[in-house]
């Protein structure tokens, strides 16, 4: 979905829309770096973050942050059934809903059988599918589209905002809001989290740090199909951008590249969505029923939980068909998800580092941002009296809050500090007045500074000391036991009723037991392993 989003990007804005999609959404991997080795070194053998949040917290933080991360994936989800309807319904006799349907159908048997295995594999796929997408498809694309002449013949397409590389236009609607966005999806994507789980600590910075580069590379490089449709004066079939990708390979690849395409594509899409997949079955079976069995003291059935979640990924599966019956606009879907977890951001990484946070602070805050989010996102708030200008006020400590927290990832609180006072400062004068006229900007920074004033105001005098030592010894095997004895939340007196009390912890260097989005070929003795 991520190839669409590119396409449609530079088809609406022009040349800089696929540089403002790519490189902020490769920025979104780089700083998963500083945050996820603090989260291995506090919860080595986590299954998800929301299971963290449970040993951070309590019950509530936990469901709210799993809630949120299966809410992000089966809007991931949704667009890429989306991607993979539109690219059949281009390409073949089927329909556009027979498409998402076969789609859906694919991928899910597979990740039923494989689970995360396959999820890797097909990683690796895709890495391939998007190299060869720009290293083939595009510059094909180029030639049959007239080549360099297309930039002169082509020019009077474009207006004044779609030419520049610094269009303001781009940058308010589409950069802007994927910079709110790049700690949001970092923190409230479990397929991100899942990955950092994964990797070996010792390559946590190589991995991510190879994935920013081609990440940023390909997607930029696959985005500027849109800027040459652009050029090209090509209208979307039925006017729907969706449709643009598969429009222009159909129309102007010869067919041994247009199978090419339509492989690279399918493979790319199936990566994501088993992706999603695997990351919902992961939250239910560890979040869910796992967690619920081992906070009483009790140790989960390894067949049960399996079961768990591959009835999640069928359910999820139907969800996500039902609404990519709708037709949304892929970027539209993607922007909307990461303005929405940046409501997360603040009091996930504060919990993370500060000993103070509780769990009433994190559940109140995430809340007060929700609800401060959604009517400023879908325009519900006056435009008239005071509302517009406590907004944008706050709009203003977003950018703060947003810029900080990308610091004080590299170089700690006290630089963050600096730079997110000069830039909420700098910010004031072009945002009072002027911002409420792009409600996805304003909505995201708003959720970040709601959710930041929120949780600072009723963590700071605080008498909590949190222990982050006992993290790791409450995220562990849930098959085992000791697993079962150590799963209490942190506090007692800031757990949710009816939690368990912390107990022993396991051994140091004990197996690993039941982990998320297995496969089917476990038997009920051993442990359950990705």
């Amino acid at each position: 979905s991520s190839m669409y989003a590119s396409v449609n990007s530079g088809y609406l804005y022009g040349v800089s829309g696929p540089i403002h999609y790519g490189l902020w959404g490769a920025l979104m991997i780089l700083f998963i770096y500083p945050f996820g080795r603090r989260i291995r070194k506090v919860a080595p053998q986590a299954h998800t973050l929301a299971e963290v949040m449970y040993a951070r917290h309590g019950r509530s933080s936990q469901l709210m942050l799993a809630g949120s991360n299966i809410l992000g994936s089966v809007i991931s989800l949704t667009s890429n059934f989306i991607a993979g309807g539109a690219l059949i319904a281009m390409l073949s006799p089927f329909s556009f809903g027979q498409g998402i349907v076969v789609i859906a159908a694919g991928v899910l048997l597979y990740t039923l059988w494989s689970g995360f295995r396959a999820s890797v594999l097909t990683d690796f796929a895709q890495v391939l599918a998007m190299l060869g997408a720009v290293v083939v498809i595009v510059p094909s694309m180029f030639f049959f589209l007239g080549g360099v002449e297309l930039f002169t013949s082509g020019a009077e397409n474009l207006t004044a905002q779609q030419q520049s590389f610094f269009s303001s236009d781009a940058f308010l609607n589409q950069g802007a809001p994927y910079i709110a966005a790049v700690l949001a999806y970092a923190i409230g994507n479990q397929t991100i989290a899942q990955r950092l789980f994964a990797v070996r600590e010792d390559l946590i910075k190589p991995t991510f740090i190879t994935a920013t580069v081609g990440y940023g590379a390909t997607i930029i490089g696959i985005g500027m199909v849109g800027v040459l449709a652009l050029y090209a004066g090509i209208e979307p079939v039925g006017g729907d951008p969706n449709n643009l990708l598969p429009q222009v390979a159909a129309e102007y690849l010869p067919g041994v590249l247009v199978a090419l395409f339509f492989i690279m594509i399918i493979g790319s899409l199936s990566s994501t969505a088993d992706s999603d997949l695997a990351a919902m079955s992961s939250i239910a079976m560890s979040d869910m029923y796992g967690q619920g069995l081992r906070g009483k003291g009790k140790v989960p059935n390894p067949r049960t939980m399996l079961l768990v979640g591959r009835i999640t990924m069928i359910l999820a599966t139907a969800a996500a068909l039902v609404f990519a019956n709708i037709r949304f606009n892929i970027l539209d879907l993607l922007v909307f998800v990461g303005a929405l977890w940046g409501a997360l951001v603040f009091p996930v990484i504060a919990s993370f580092y500060w000993k103070k946070v509780t769990n009433s602070a994190f559940t109140v805050a995430v809340l007060a941002a929700l609800a401060v989010f959604l009517p400023t996102r879908f325009g519900l708030v006056p435009d008239t009296g005071m509302a517009p200008f406590v907004i944008e006020a706050l709009a203003v400590v977003g950018v703060g809050v947003v810029l900080g927290l990308m610091v004080f990832g590299f170089l700690g609180l006290r630089p963050a500090l600096v730079v997110g006072a000069i830039a909420a400062v700098a910010s004031a004068p072009f945002v009072f007045g002027f911002l409420r006229d792009y409600d996805t900007l304003t909505a995201s920074l708003v959720a970040y500074a709601v959710s930041t004033l929120v949780c600072w105001g009723m963590s700071v005098r605080s008498s909590m000391e949190f222990d982050f030592a006992t993290i790791a010894s409450r995220t562990r095997d849930y098959d085992t036991p000791e697993a079962a004895g150590a799963a209490g939340p942190a506090v007692a007196g800031d757990a949710e009723p009816g939690d368990a009390e912390p107990g022993a912890a396991s051994e140091p260097g004990r197996e690993v037991g039941v982990r998320s989005g297995d496969g089917v070929d476990d038997d009920d003795d051993g442990p359950v392993r990705v």
